[in-house]
């Protein structure tokens, strides 16, 4: 017989409480079991001793036996340290989808042109501002020019 350690709920509505026990696998969750070997009552607080009260060395002996703990259970364990649980790891979980990463790629190229147009105006500034610059320097260089060109006139006849 194949069994496992899992939870079976108990507890009103909206009011969870759950028994941990041992049962076939085939079984229902709230269905019969062959014996209970702790609770978990989520309702309290993480810190609280009483929110998972496990037997310690009955779990051991149905894990000896071959008993499959569920996920849930499988950290009870781990945390009472009956039986190790491996780390889970799954790279793709965090991996945005298809249509994330076409909006990424566009807000990307949005942004690129922006900084090349916010560059090409700068630089469109910065030649406005030369050649203004250079336009208040030439007006100034020709009165001085005037005086001399009569000079040579002058010279001349």
């Amino acid at each position: 017989m194949a069994t496992s350690i899992r939870l079976s709920r108990g507890g009103s509505k909206k009011r969870p409480y759950y028994r941990i026990v041992v049962a076939d696998s085939r079984a229902p969750r709230d269905g019969k079991f062959i014996e209970r070997i702790g609770s978990y009552n989520p309702v309290l607080p993480k810190g609280d001793e009483k929110r998972v009260v496990l037997d310690v060395e009955r779990a051991k002996h149905w894990v000896a036996a071959g008993a499959q703990p569920t996920d849930r259970v499988a950290r009870f364990l781990d945390a009472a340290g009956v039986k190790e649980r491996a780390a889970r790891n799954n790279p793709q979980k965090a991996e945005p989808g298809q249509k994330a990463k076409d909006r990424a790629e566009d807000r990307a190229t949005k942004a690129a042109e922006a900084e090349e147009a916010a560059k090409a105006a700068a630089e469109a500034e910065t030649v406005e501002v030369v050649a203004e610059a250079l336009d208040e320097a030439t007006p100034e260089a020709a009165p001085d020019a005037a005086p001399e060109a009569p000079a040579e006139e002058q010279a001349e006849g």
